[in-house]
């Protein structure tokens, strides 16, 4: 018996643009589990940054329904979920331990002061992606750090809010390739030990196939299909959402 984490009735995605609606994907049914991590893969322009974004609440679904982690309001929600996006942050003059604290801020006083339970899960959350308890780490500049440093801090600070869902969309980015490898495994070994639910939007159609537990593939403007790599090979579904045979690139 699996818990469910993430689930959809007939979700409809899509945007509002001067009044008129465009839809992306349509009537999204699926169901995701805690203790899994789920790598979301498909063509540009599929809707999976747009799945992410419409599930972390940061625009309106355009139809159905979903819900998170058993929570049964949109508020509620919202605190089960922790969001990593892809853009390259530039933070001047701010220390990995401030970057991480915005994780807690959801928890803090009106005054967004820290506790020593907070300072902790900090100390915490760092250590579980890589860096050892060390006052010289968290007084570091965030920007002084390589992009796979700071993927870690990002993820880091998903960890402080301490919530059952983690949404990431191309975590993986910018990275070369033994840091998108370390990022991937780092994300299997926390939903696994934690029984967090880890949704990935990502192009790294190898290590997905590699690493995740299942996959979810969408087709753009037909949907989604949901199901281990070996089942969706099986069903050819790869090379239905691709438009090509993606595993004989020389045909």
């Amino acid at each position: 018996m699996y818990n469910e984490s993430i689930s959809t009735n007939k979700l409809t995605i899509g945007y509002w643009v001067h009044n008129t609606e465009y839809i992306v994907q349509a009537d999204l049914d699926f169901t995701l589990r805690a203790g899994e991590m789920v790598c979301m893969l498909g063509p540009n322009g599929c809707g999976k940054s747009t799945l992410l974004r419409t599930i972390a609440g940061l625009q309106p679904a355009l139809g159905g329904e979903y819900r998170i982690a058993s929570q049964t309001s949109k508020a509620e929600s919202q605190k089960a979920i922790a969001l990593v996006l892809t853009e390259r942050l530039s933070m001047e003059n701010t220390t990995v331990h401030d970057v991480v604290a915005m994780g807690r801020y959801p928890y803090t006083s009106f005054l967004g002061g820290l506790t020593a339970a907070d300072e902790e899960i900090i100390a915490d959350s760092l250590r579980q992606v890589g860096f050892p308890p060390s006052p010289s780490i968290e007084r570091s500049f965030f920007n002084a750090h390589s992009d796979g440093e700071k993927q870690r801090i990002l993820i880091a600070k998903a960890l402080t809010q301490q919530t059952p869902v983690i949404l990431l969309d191309e975590p993986t980015a910018h990275l070369d390739l033994p840091h998108r490898i370390l990022v991937l495994r780092l994300l299997r070994q926390l939903a696994h030990e934690q029984g967090k639910t880890i949704l990935i939007s990502t192009h790294e159609l190898d290590l997905a196939l590699a690493l995740s537990d299942r996959i979810l593939l969408m087709t753009p403007g037909k949907g989604i299909q949901l199901g281990t790599a070996e089942e969706l090979k099986k069903a050819d579904a790869f090379t239905s959402a691709f438009g090509m045979d993606i595993f004989n690139p020389l045909g």
